[in-house]
């Protein structure tokens, strides 16, 4: 069992609420009637494990959960090849770098790249 609790009966989706997509995300799932349980990812601190657990669940490397386009990541890095463990480290200290939204529903998982996207969980 892993260390993020899921449920069959709610979406819940790890999102930044300065980005765009996760805002819409967000309009979108409650404007269906989706019971959604909202983690920002600015404000809650994921554990390392927590961090695995989504990769593992999205079935990407943790180093793919890393969005090496954002801005906060070119201004505080470089593009070079990392340990899990560093990779886990970056995310867990400049969490504005992870790939996001993110929902999950049961055993279910998606990287949401449309607001849309939902419905599909």
């Amino acid at each position: 069992m892993g260390e993020i609790a899921t449920s069959k009966r709610q979406i819940t989706l790890f999102y930044n609420p300065n980005s765009n997509r996760a805002k819409k995300t967000l309009a979108y799932a409650k404007a269906e009637g989706f019971p959604v349980q909202e983690v920002n990812l600015l404000k809650t601190t994921l554990t390392g494990t927590q961090i695995a657990e989504l990769a593992g669940k999205l079935n990407l490397e943790i180093k793919d959960l890393v969005n090496q386009e954002h801005p906060s990541y070119n201004s505080h890095f470089k593009p070079h090849e990392l340990s899990e463990e560093d990779w886990i480290k970056m995310i867990r200290h400049q969490p504005e770098i992870m790939k996001q939204p993110i929902a999950l529903r049961g055993e279910i998982a998606i990287l949401i790249s449309t607001p849309t996207d939902i419905i599909n969980i």
